[in-house]
């Protein structure tokens, strides 16, 4: 039979193996990413715990004019969007960086090295790393409030008390944990550059930082490209666990974010716990990323032709 006229009973039955490795797959997302969906009618409802998701009666858009007129809203969205765009700003180069430096090295312990030291912080989970800026950042016996006792004979004021100072720690503990695993992506994309264009470059007479501006970053520019559509595409998707580990009572007008607030109205509310109210703010938070991820997409692939789809 010409392969054009067979049909699914056909395939079905000479390649049914295939079919059957795929159920236990298939059955997974189907339960634990598709069956999930359902929930968000919770954002349409008054949840009743003895009514349950199904049986809880409608309220239409009552969850989102709630949020949208709580006074809280403002700061949240602002605090939302300043951590973000400031944590995408400073940490996204920083891979890319590290990538054309290690690129550039030609003794092969000393990147090993830098490689391994760097790509440590990664694995490193977000209690632990949290519980080391407090232990490093302690005014009394910790290695900057010594340090600050030494030269000043006065005791710091604890960062994680200051609300400005919520910012910066955030983003640079950020930049330490992940500038190195993140350099991965682009140190397979400067590998992959053809050694010809080298070989040409320096023909031409051309300096080490004249390659990497005309070689080497025009190379990567579409893996960069890609990364950062990602990136802005959970713009306000601000982690939970490390903003949440760093909050104090004294820096909250600064660190309260979309994830926190979901939570502290959700599981961390307790018997006072509105699971309606948090999940339309989830589901707002969802809608927003998803309009920013496809609107850079659009405008990457108008302006550089390199795009997800």
């Amino acid at each position: 039979m010409p392969k054009s006229k067979r049909g699914f009973v056909y395939i079905l039955q000479h390649y049914w193996q295939l079919y059957v490795l795929m159920i236990v797959p298939v059955v997974y997302i189907l339960i634990f990413q598709y069956y999930p969906i359902t929930g968000l009618q919770l954002a349409f409802k008054k949840f009743d715990y003895a009514l349950g998701m199904w049986g809880s009666p409608w309220n239409g858009l009552d969850n989102f004019k709630k949020f949208f007129s709580n006074y809280m809203f403002s700061r949240i969205i602002i605090n939302t969007v300043r951590i973000s765009i400031l944590n995408v700003l400073v940490t996204f180069p920083f891979p890319i960086l590290f990538a054309l430096a290690l690129n550039s090295v030609n003794h092969s312990n000393f990147k090993k090295t830098a490689q391994t030291l760097t790509y440590i912080p990664h694995f490193i989970s977000v209690v632990v790393m949290v519980g080391i800026m407090r232990q490093f950042l302690h005014p009394r016996i910790g290695v900057y409030g010594s340090i600050v006792y030494t030269f000043t004979g006065d005791y710091p004021k604890d960062p994680f008390l200051i609300p400005t100072a919520f910012d910066p720690l955030y983003v640079l503990s950020s930049v330490w944990q992940t500038f190195g695993y993140e350099s991965i992506m682009f140190l397979a994309a400067l590998t992959s550059i053809n050694p010809e264009l080298y070989e040409a470059a320096e023909i031409d007479g051309t300096t080490r930082f004249q390659r990497v501006m005309h070689v080497e970053i025009p190379s990567i520019l579409p893996t960069i490209i890609i990364m950062l559509i990602l990136r802005v595409g959970t713009l306000i998707g601000i982690g939970f666990e490390k903003v949440y580990l760093m909050q104090t009572a004294m820096n909250l007008q600064t660190s309260e974010v979309i994830s926190t607030y979901i939570y502290k109205q959700s599981i961390g509310g307790g018997a006072l716990a509105n699971y309606g109210y948090a999940t339309a703010i989830s589901l707002f938070n969802n809608v927003i990323n998803f309009i920013l991820l496809v609107s850079v997409n659009a405008i990457s692939r108008r302006v550089s032709e390199t795009s997800l789809w």
